[in-house]
């Protein structure tokens, strides 16, 4: 049974989307309704640091967390993801203890604690959908829903989630798994 399209689910692009924003990418559904859907693409590292981004916050200068392209809405803005059990009044609920939002006091907590089980990624821009606009993508078969799980987010090496995602699915998928980015370039 397929899951149901909502915040909280990953958004597999189908081996056939060809769209250079979208290829090869697990995009993390942080919201979903009648006006329309964002998310976070969880897969994109970029060469940048997030200081580089947010070079008026200290506590992340030297720290080498690298910053994400999450999609290509509003690429001017960072955006955070957090993992944890503690966020503060204006972070958005995602799933399983993951939100979007908080704010620099959250990472510099994360950063300065030790033993802290919390983690953060931070996103430049984000993936959005007008209303009823993923439903048609949805129709035509350029995502696959899957259930969102933070260890793809947080702990695997961005590089492998689309592959490692497309091998937990049937049969069908497994030898798209590790296809190369470009497939003419071979």
């Amino acid at each position: 049974m397929e899951p149901k399209l909502g915040k909280g689910i990953f958004l597999i692009a189908a081996p056939s989307l060809r769209d250079p924003n979208f290829r090869q990418t697990v995009v993390l559904l942080c919201e979903h309704g009648p006006e329309g859907a964002l998310g976070m693409v969880v897969n994109r590292p970029t060469a940048m640091s997030i200081s580089e981004a947010l070079p008026q916050v200290p506590i992340i200068e030297g720290a080498g967390h690298v910053l994400y392209a999450g999609g290509p809405v509003q690429t001017n803005q960072v955006m955070l993801l957090y993992r944890g059990s503690r966020f503060p009044e204006n972070a958005h609920p995602v799933f399983d203890g993951v939100c979007l939002g908080g704010d620099i006091g959250m990472v510099e907590r994360i950063l300065t604690e030790t033993g802290s089980k919390e983690s953060f990624r931070a996103y430049l821009g984000y993936s959005g959908w007008g209303p009823g606009q993923l439903e048609n993508e949805l129709k035509t078969g350029s995502w696959i829903l899957v259930p969102a799980d933070p260890k793809w987010v947080f702990e695997t090496d961005p590089e492998l989630v689309w592959g490692e995602l497309l091998r937990t699915l049937d049969e069908s998928y497994r030898p798209y798994a590790d296809m190369p980015f470009d497939p003419s370039s071979n």
